[in-house]
């Protein structure tokens, strides 16, 4: 299962790199707004990320949901906070969100089996 980690951060890291090299302006600037939207301000950095974690789940973003849950756990929240505002964006999102739930759970299994569970 690790493997499913290591291909979406090399996938990732690789097709960012190639868009942010074709040097298109527009794209520069959404890439680096959405750095600095996660940056502390009036919220911390911990409910930026559960709040991007929920709104790619109701928006089903699947590529989206991996991120935000590598950066969870990057950040020290456990399997029940996660699971709790995943529930969230279930019940906001309906169940049409029920199938990228599913691969939500098996991609944070991945990342816990690749860095270990956070207590």
């Amino acid at each position: 299962m690790k493997d499913l980690v290591d291909e979406f951060e090399a996938y990732r890291a690789r097709m960012n790199d190639k868009i942010i090299n074709d040097n298109n302006r527009v794209l520069k600037r959404i890439f680096n707004l959405d750095t600095n939207s996660f940056a502390e301000g009036a919220l911390d950095k911990k409910t930026k990320e559960l709040l991007g974690l929920v709104a790619s789940l109701v928006l089903r973003c699947d590529d989206c949901v991996k991120y935000h849950l590598e950066s969870s756990h990057k950040m020290g929240f456990t399997k029940a906070q996660v699971v709790e505002a995943l529930s969230i964006g279930t019940l906001v999102g309906g169940t049409i969100v029920i199938p990228h739930l599913r691969r939500a759970y098996e991609y944070w299994d991945a990342v816990e089996e690749k860095y270990g569970a956070n207590v």
